[in-house]
């Protein structure tokens, strides 16, 4: 059976109404373009005609719903370094910008035991709807911008919780990818330079697929980039503090490795 939000979705054509901001914030930056920074997790708005996914609006405060404190450092770090940024407003429970479409997790109807009531016994249209409004805004965004002014690095900035599900997460920092390490390999260097004793890893507490992410594979594997997804625990980085220090921090390590990638 198709729901009624189907039928007003194939009446008006849209699933944002004029009061939803739009799904790309974009920073032009300041003439560094180095760097390109992503952040797809960086909102937990839900567009008004979804009424919140049915969830509570703590829910609406968890990591499932963004990556907390993400995207302060993307805008600290654009702003400190002059880069080019790129933020989704929307939270990746109502679309998830970095998986493919079609894949399960691109509209997750469980996410870390909590179950997504406006995510269930989606129609095609309404699937398609969130599809074309607000993950390809956002993918077209990078995707010109790196086509217009093409970065030396790729820098996806996440954030993840300490504990999921009952195991607690040591690391401070993971840097993630799949087949090209040379991103990740030289900023743990830089990093290691600077802080010792930071419980840095590779490819933890994830790490980059092509089925579990898509700003990586497509735009900085594809187009032969050097890239790095970048995870630090939310919990160093959930007040402006925190975020400044790491943003900091970071901003040091890319200035030094775009000065000398090795």
């Amino acid at each position: 059976m198709t729901s009624d939000l189907t039928f007003q979705l194939l009446e008006q054509g849209q699933l944002l109404e004029q009061s939803d901001p739009p799904p790309v914030e974009r920073l032009e930056g300041s003439g560094n373009d180095a760097l390109l920074l992503v952040c797809e997790h960086a909102g937990q708005t839900v567009p008004a005609k979804l009424n919140d996914l049915g969830l509570a609006y703590e829910e609406l405060q968890r990591h499932i719903a963004w990556d907390i404190g993400a995207a302060t450092v993307t805008r600290r770090l654009s702003a400190r370094l002059g880069a080019p940024a790129i933020l989704q407003r929307y939270s990746r429970l109502v679309i998830d910008c970095n998986r493919p479409p079609g894949v399960p997790s691109s509209i997750p109807e469980v996410s870390d035991l909590t179950e997504i009531p406006g995510n269930k016994n989606l129609a095609e249209p309404e699937r398609l709807a969130r599809v074309s409004e607000i993950f390809r805004p956002f993918e077209d965004a990078i995707a010109s911008q790196i086509e217009r002014m093409p970065p030396r690095l790729l820098a996806d900035i996440h954030s993840f919780t300490p504990v999921l599900q009952g195991c607690r997460r040591p690391w401070e920092i993971g840097l993630l990818f799949n087949r090209d390490d040379r991103g990740a390999k030289a900023l743990m260097a830089q990093l290691k330079r600077r802080r010792p004793g930071l419980a840095a890893a590779f490819n933890q507490p994830y790490r980059v697929t092509d089925r579990g992410d898509f700003t990586i594979p497509t735009h900085g594997e594809q187009r032969g980039l050097m890239h790095i997804l970048i995870e630090i625990r939310n919990d160093l980085i959930s007040d402006e503090a925190g975020a400044a220090a790491w943003s900091e921090l970071l901003a040091a390590c890319f200035t030094a490795l775009l000065e000398d990638p090795s």
